[in-house]
């Protein structure tokens, strides 16, 4: 028999019937890398910046082969009308390969920095880019070599009108680059159009898609993201697992990721953008309650059909990281009823409830659980069983987080089917620690300014303050004689 197609997410394979296979170690998610060519000023950029714009939930980086001129020496600078710009010897192709294969490994790189009035690279400024999932690769001859072209998995040729390319070049050269119009035109006529003819247009043989138009072609673009979002996704853990929520990533909720992932980020800023993500996830998770039909009547005397809040809710959050998200519940749900779970661990599988104190009629309401890390999902597995076993339907239960692990989805899912995960970012995996990577860190105590030697620390220790701050528990009874 056929072995069954596996499907990757993170660190944990999954084969079709979404039960976990163990990942070898070194086995890496591999980015998937577009390069982008075509003649100059033919919309190469416009089209990157489209699909960059329309991937907005992935990690994308932008490699310009424009960054890796060489540097002219005094003899070309002084005759450079003499130099052509758009010749293949012109560029850096070994340092570009080198820079793409690191990348395509997943490595962080550093990008040179070109100044295209003084025709040199920068000595003191260079640009870092990060691993990704996608990597576009962008230029006029970024086909013309065939070992970058070999590390693409997808080849873009902007095909665009000779006439509207010089026009573009005319407009940038002169206002960007500082040039004279006679000069952009001596250029063009003298290296631009010839390079072309000669090392641009048949690398066009080589592309797999055809995009004429540039910018302007909507439909082919939309084509191409459809494409690129196919491979990326079609083994999502939402497909997996249809009750894993990840609210929709934009610009402005990466960069709170961006911030609240930096080591280098204050505790004044971690906690401002963890409060803004974590408000909205519980807003997303609200929107999952149940409702039900009301009509109200309008100060102008019209009818609006709306909705009615669910009235029987409450939170409960994992200590102590959960008591982060409980001043964003009760902003959205006045005068809401939280519950509190403590779980002590010892190493990844030890675990011990330690502390509960749950509304006494909690079996008669819907469940947002408070945590804003997955990793493992053994907590989140106990605390969970904890709510069944106090008389709350599966299906009652909301469970909200920043960050997941697959890992944690999958054994959360995996047990309780009917239950709702909703999450900000679903991260890569988890290390040899059980922590989450590319994750944020200990949340607690970074949240908390448990692990902050500043003046405002209270004691010593960050127990003596974890102590402090949770004196109103007490130790109740175990789990096991509930």
């Amino acid at each position: 028999m056929a072995a069954a197609p596996t499907a990757q997410a993170g660190s944990v394979r999954f084969e079709d019937d979404g039960l976990a296979v163990p990942q070898p170690k070194g086995e890496a998610k591999q980015p998937f890398v577009i390069g982008v060519g075509g003649g100059t000023a033919s919309g190469k950029s416009t089209v990157c910046d489209m699909i960059i714009q329309q991937l907005h939930d992935h990690r994308v980086v932008l490699v310009n082969q424009d960054s890796f001129y060489r540097g002219l020496t005094p003899e070309e600078l002084e005759n450079v009308g003499e130099y052509n710009f758009d010749h293949p010897d012109a560029f850096d192709t070994e340092q570009l390969l080198d820079c793409l294969e690191k990348l395509k490994r997943c490595l962080p790189i550093q990008i040179p920095v070109y100044d295209f009035k003084r025709h040199q690279r920068s000595t003191d400024t260079v640009r870092k880019v990060n691993a990704a999932d996608v990597i576009i690769v962008e230029g006029i001859l970024v086909f013309h070599d065939a070992c970058v072209r070999g590390l693409m998995n997808m080849k873009i040729f902007v095909d665009t009108d000779a006439d509207v390319r010089l026009a573009r070049r005319i407009r940038r050269d002169t206002l960007e680059r500082g040039r004279d119009v006679n000069g952009v035109i001596e250029q063009y006529a003298k290296f631009v159009k010839p390079a072309f003819d000669d090392f641009v247009l048949p690398t066009k043989k080589y592309a797999d898609v055809i995009l004429p138009r540039g910018g302007d072609n909507h439909v082919a673009i939309d084509l191409i993201v459809q494409h690129i979002r196919t491979k990326l996704g079609q083994h999502d853990l939402r497909k997996i697992y249809p009750n894993v929520y990840v609210i929709q990533s934009t610009f402005q909720i990466r960069g709170m990721h961006t911030l609240i992932r930096d080591q280098e980020t204050t505790k004044h800023d971690f906690v401002f953008y963890s409060d803004r993500l974590i408000r909205l996830v519980v807003e997303h998770g609200l929107g999952h309650l149940p409702f039900t039909e009301k009509q109200v009547i309008t100060p102008t005397g019209s009818v609006y059909v709306g909705v009615d809040f669910c009235k029987q809710l409450c939170g409960v959050s994992i200590i102590r990281s959960g008591e982060s998200m409980e001043n964003a519940l009760r902003a959205c749900c006045k005068g809401i009823k939280i519950g509190k779970i403590l779980i002590h661990r010892e190493g990844d599988n030890g675990k011990q409830l330690i502390y509960e104190k749950l509304p006494h009629d909690i079996a008669y309401r819907h469940v947002l659980l408070l945590d804003p890390v997955l990793a493992t999902g053994n907590s989140a597995v106990q605390a969970i069983e904890l709510l069944i076993q106090k008389g709350v339907p599966e299906s009652h239960i909301i469970f909200l987080n920043l960050i997941s692990a697959p890992e944690g989805i999958h054994m959360v899912c995996k047990r309780f089917p009917l239950l709702k995960i909703v999450t900000s970012e679903i991260d890569a995996g988890l290390n040899d620690e059980y922590r989450v990577v590319p994750g944020m860190g200990e949340f607690g105590d970074r949240y908390f300014g448990t692990d902050d030697d500043g003046p405002d620390q209270l004691f010593k220790t960050p127990i003596d303050n974890w102590k402090v701050s949770q004196v109103y528990y007490r130790p109740l009874k175990p789990l096991g004689n509930n």
